[in-house]
């Protein structure tokens, strides 16, 4: 395995992209929606940045690369159709210690980004570590049926179950036990038959009866 797997949090972060192209535009979107600080430092921009440009969204720097403009950057992302451009923005990148993702030659920079299917708070992941974008697009395309946005509703409902015990009772076992009832519950079947009903006489009856054991066999597993 090349590539570590992790969940960043970019939120108010500074995000440089170097490119004005529709890759670098597919990049943008993404990182907005996450909470990023977007700069686009580019002589033109694709329709798509132009607009998010035009509304604010993002900072765009109308010219070429120049050394400094990854200053105080989170991450960088060379998209550019330039080799020499991208090698210049990788060797600025690592002098600074901001993580840069090369596009057009992923495997020389720092990480990759996968394809990526959104239900709300519940990301799912394809990568082929930069060997085939097309084949990641194309899992995450057969996935998307499986995954409707009633899974959004539930992982917000089990969100709010779990904040809920965590701030009333801390890191307790009983949590632990009624955290494996909660995951073993098809909560997807129950969010999209409207029976949200049946997961708070779930909680209440744990509640009240200090959380039997879960069910038979149920394994404490890594909670990402």
């Amino acid at each position: 395995m090349r590539y570590y797997p992790i969940n960043l949090d970019v939120k108010d972060r500074v995000v440089v992209i170097i490119g004005g192209g529709a890759v670098a535009a597919r990049k943008a979107v993404r990182l907005l929606a996450a909470g990023a600080k977007v700069t686009v430092v580019a002589p033109g921009l694709a329709p798509r940045l132009a607009e998010l440009a035009a509304q604010g969204s993002l900072v765009h720097l109308p010219r070429s690369y120049q050394p400094g403009d990854l200053a105080g950057a989170l991450l960088a992302f060379a998209a550019t159709d330039a080799p020499e451009v991208n090698r210049a923005v990788a060797e600025e990148a690592r002098a600074r210690g901001v993580l840069v993702d090369l596009v057009a030659d992923p495997r020389s920079g720092d990480f990759t980004t996968p394809a990526v299917l959104s239900r709300g708070e519940l990301l799912i992941t394809a990568s082929t570590s930069g060997a085939s974008p097309g084949l990641s697009r194309r899992i995450i395309e057969e996935l998307e049926p499986l995954f409707d946005d009633e899974y959004a509703k539930s992982v917000m409902l089990l969100g709010r179950a779990r904040e809920k015990l965590l701030t009333e009772k801390g890191g307790t076992a009983y949590n632990e036990r009624v955290f494996a009832v909660l995951e073993a519950l098809d909560l997807h079947q129950l969010v999209k038959n409207g029976q949200l009903e049946v997961l708070d006489q779930i909680l209440l009856k744990l509640s009240e009866s200090g959380a039997e054991p879960g069910p038979e066999g149920a394994i404490k597993k890594d909670p990402s």
